[in-house]
């Protein structure tokens, strides 16, 4: 059976579909010439010897419409995030490739068309490029058509969450086709007009839109100057600079420094460490493991040491900052940190509800982690427990998830500026909620501590 990718429709080049669980990319004969370029000038063999675009093969023609003109199979990223979920470092990342690929399609005489941060995705801890028919044939003297949308999916965020607030990249889950520059430039205090990049690329390039805006087709076009391939490469060095610079805000946050606070004893942080080791591999060693609340990815990573890849979420972007600054460092491949809140996870948005699928549906793991969580989400947000475990059996079969009672420090702290209204918050209703949708395979208490951890699986 043919699935055609419903968030592939914007690209007049062709489309993704699957069929038998295998994906292709439908080429149309209006990308033959851009297409035939990339394939005699080296392009393709440079970015993938690099790793910097995903491999393709050609499969032969499978025919969608008559304008098919060659069908290829790219190869499969572990998991699809998007540019709202990463912390500040990946965005960089994701935007100093963009640029980079455009730096090198213009010495095989070609440009990127298409600078969208969707094009980006994480694989093996890097970012890499996934869209290969964002590339055309260089024209002597155009622009760079992609430069406004360059300055909205990532200039824009990026500075916004260097002079005002990490958190501001969730803006790009309102505006899916990048940050307004007016809008950008309206937040950006008064200092951002003091650093020449920011001055052209943002304030000024948001005056040139709004100016623009409602001039007819022909005064624009008119209007739009010649490009040589020299300026061409110093607009490029420019972005390069502005982005380079650019730091995270400091802020802090409640559990950037979630490890010098924990109430675990040496002996219990390193029996809960066996423990969940021992867990993983009773469940069978699973292909892929989720962690709910990872903060740094402390336990994230005794999953990914075992060879599992592991995709680490927490709310706070400083602790997700921290894991992929860390994965870099250390240069694993197995860990992908991302920035997630569980009780408002990222929603199907877009056309239809259908271009950026929700976290639910890109749910691919075997085993999901949550770890001293259950209390933020019954207390915090007062979630009941069947609402917790029905969720988490949607996500995955097996379960490792830590109990922590109201004896404990942390929800002692909970409590402190709330009336206790959780008289059903304890162990025993805790496995009678959570039994209605898991068996409990086994269960560990720590010592020097009152919290437990259970194996469990769906039923």
């Amino acid at each position: 059976m043919v699935t055609k990718i419903k968030s592939s429709f914007r690209d007049p080049s062709g489309f993704l579909f699957q069929e038998k669980g295998v994906l292709y990319r439908n080429i149309d004969k209006s990308y033959r010439k851009n297409y035939n370029k990339m394939l005699s000038s080296g392009i393709l063999e440079e970015f993938w010897k690099n790793n910097l675009l995903v491999k393709h093969k050609e499969v032969g023609i499978k025919k969608q419409n008559s304008s098919t003109f060659k069908t290829i199979s790219p190869e499969i990223v572990p998991f699809i995030s998007y540019p709202y979920e990463w912390c500040f470092s990946q965005l960089k990342d994701a935007a100093l490739l963009t640029l980079k690929m455009q730096r090198m399609a213009l010495s095989f005489e070609m440009t990127l068309k298409d600078a969208s941060a969707f094009n980006i995705q994480f694989k093996n801890g890097k970012p890499i490029f996934i869209d290969t028919l964002s590339f055309e044939v260089y024209e002597n003297g155009s622009p760079w058509i992609a430069y406004k949308q360059f300055c909205q999916h990532f200039l824009a965020p990026l500075t916004l969450m260097c002079y005002q607030d990490l958190r501001l990249n969730q803006l790009l889950k309102t505006f899916i086709d990048g940050i307004p520059l007016d809008l950008a430039s309206s937040l950006l205090p008064k200092k951002s007009y003091l650093k020449f990049s920011l001055l052209t690329h943002i304030h000024l390039h948001a005056k040139t839109q709004k100016h623009y805006a409602d001039k007819p087709t022909k005064s624009r076009i008119a209007r739009t100057v010649k490009m040589s391939k020299n300026a061409h490469l110093a607009l490029i060095s420019s972005l390069e600079n502005a982005v380079k610079t650019l730091k995270p805000a400091k802020i802090k946050t409640e559990w950037g420094n979630y490890y010098k606070k924990t109430n675990y004893s040496d002996n219990s942080f390193l029996q809960k460490r066996n423990v969940i080791k021992k867990f993983l591999e009773k469940s069978g060693k699973p292909r892929n493991v989720w962690d709910l609340g990872s903060n740094t990815g402390s336990f994230s990573r005794i999953a990914s040491n075992m060879g599992i890849s592991t995709v680490s979420f927490d709310i706070d972007p400083i602790a997700v900052e921290k894991n992929y600054l860390l994965t870099k460092k250390q240069r694993e491949s197995d860990i992908l940190p991302l920035v997630l809140d569980l009780t408002n996870p990222s929603p199907s948005i877009g056309w239809a509800h259908e271009e950026r699928i929700s976290l639910q549906k890109r749910a691919n793991s075997d085993l999901i982690m949550a770890l001293a969580l259950i209390h933020h989400l019954s207390i915090s947000n007062n979630l009941p427990f069947e609402n917790v475990a029905e969720y988490f059996s949607k996500l995955a079969k097996n379960l490792i998830i830590e109990f922590v009672p109201k004896s404990d420090s942390n929800v002692k702290r909970l409590l402190s500026t709330r009336e206790d209204v959780f008289p059903k918050y304890n162990e025993r209703y805790f496995e009678k909620a959570f039994s209605k949708y898991y068996k409990i395979k086994d269960k560990t208490k720590l010592k020097d501590s009152e919290r437990t951890l259970y194996l469990m699986t769906k039923l």
